[in-house]
């Protein structure tokens, strides 16, 4: 029964994860169930049993490339530099996806996953550098305003993308930016 047990759960595994790959490739409106089932290696009654529908899969695609980013990105404490390195790798990885998922926020599911993406990011920014933001509620929130665009998927696509800048070069302008937006370099031991 174990083995049986343990069989099932790598398939849905397998299934959400193909969707997520798929997701990282092209338009999430483009990918069918038939594209899904191909990518696992399963048929597409086999997702069905599995999760009854598309928006079920979808839902389990969501809460699992939520905590892959979360994991991916989460801020190193007291170590911003590590922090932005972690963010870029992250952008790196999934800054195209990012990117689509933004392209196609009309639609309300998207919206929802776009929406929970500006939330996490603007958590992490005032976990990654709130030991450096002023304490008054008001200049803390203008402050983590600035530093969500110095450090939002935008700031890296136009470094990045369309600059053509290295990696190293776009985290030190992301850091510089940072530091501009903070009036104190967080980066210097």
């Amino acid at each position: 029964m174990r083995a049986r047990a343990d069989a099932v759960g790598a398939r849905r595994t397998a299934i959400v994860h193909a969707l997520i790959d798929l997701a990282m490739e092209k338009l999430t409106i483009d990918i069918t169930l038939d594209d899904v089932a191909e990518r696992a290696g399963v048929s597409t009654r086999t997702i069905l049993r599995h999760f009854g529908d598309r928006e079920n899969l979808l839902d389990a695609a969501v809460r699992t490339g939520t905590a892959l980013i979360q994991a991916e990105r989460e801020p190193a404490a007291d170590d911003p530099r590590e922090s932005i390195r972690k963010l870029v790798d992250h952008y790196e990885r999934r800054g195209g996806f990012v990117l689509r998922l933004l392209a196609q926020e009309d639609d309300p599911r998207i919206g929802t996953i776009t929406a929970n993406g500006r939330r996490v990011h603007r958590e992490w920014v005032a976990t990654a550098f709130g030991r450096w933001m002023p304490a008054h509620p008001t200049d803390r929130e203008r402050c983590i305003d600035l530093l969500v665009v110095a450090t939002d998927v935008y700031t890296w696509k136009l470094l990045r993308r369309d600059r053509r800048l290295s990696q190293a070069k776009t985290e030190s302008r992301i850091r510089d930016l940072v530091t501009a937006v903070l009036g104190t370099d967080p980066f210097t031991p």
